[in-house]
């Protein structure tokens, strides 16, 4: 099963955004969750293992999958929506 969920972090208290991704890794045990979001939060609950950049290039679109390893000495001062944000992982306008 494929669950797609579209900025499901809206209009949410931002305390519920930690629920949210609690909810959504216990559903990702038994289905494929596709999520997209512009949020540093609900992003930073997640693992950088758990994150696709989604970027359109020439026309083309290109998914680039997030490394823990990659991004290990980011990771030392920094949350995963941190560095998000900051555009080193890409993704942003």
């Amino acid at each position: 099963m494929t669950i797609i969920l579209d900025e499901p972090e809206i209009g949410l208290h931002p305390f519920a955004i930690e629920e949210l991704a609690a909810m959504i890794r216990v559903a990702s045990v038994d289905s494929q969750i596709i999520l997209s979001t512009q949020s540093a939060e609900l992003i930073s609950e997640f693992s950088a293992n758990d994150i696709i950049i989604v970027e359109k290039k020439n026309n083309e679109t290109i998914f680039k999958r997030q490394s823990e390893k990659d991004l290990e000495n980011w990771l030392k001062d920094y949350s995963i929506g941190e560095i998000w944000c900051s555009n080193i992982i890409g993704g942003n306008p």
